[in-house]
């Protein structure tokens, strides 16, 4: 998997991700949230290509306090490859690099498999 910088041309491929991994709801466009992220540090949002097709992205952020990771998604056929995982790693390189001491994760109560990626992987979980 080759991991690279959002295009605009990947924009209905990623949405179309987003949907088959659960991540999208009514109330947020994904489109809009997709031009919302262009417009600010666009280096943080990066997807995961095989052959052409995009298959795994995420969609990161530094506030100058905390880092976010949004948007975690690899393709349902795709799991198990370490796609998710070498996505995450490049997120934290980069937000290490802009001097980012933690990385703050938002993970819906009902995304079993997500919880249980972010577990396998060592990420912590607290409640605030």
């Amino acid at each position: 998997m080759e991991v690279r910088p959002f295009r605009e041309s990947d924009q209905a491929a990623l949405i179309a991700l987003w949907h088959a991994c659960g991540l999208t709801r009514p109330w947020n466009d994904p489109a809009q949230d997709i031009a919302r992220k262009l417009a600010v540090q666009r280096e943080l949002f990066l997807v995961g290509e095989v052959e052409r097709e995009v298959v795994a992205s995420v969609m990161a952020g530094y506030d100058g306090h905390r880092g976010w990771a949004n948007y975690l998604a690899v393709a349902p056929a795709r799991r198990g490859q370490g796609y998710g995982r070498r996505l995450m790693n490049e997120v934290e390189a980069r937000l290490l690099a802009l001097g980012c001491p933690k990385i703050n994760l938002q993970v819906r109560a009902t995304n079993a498999d997500v919880i249980a990626f972010y577990a396998a992987s060592a990420m912590r979980r607290t409640r605030r």
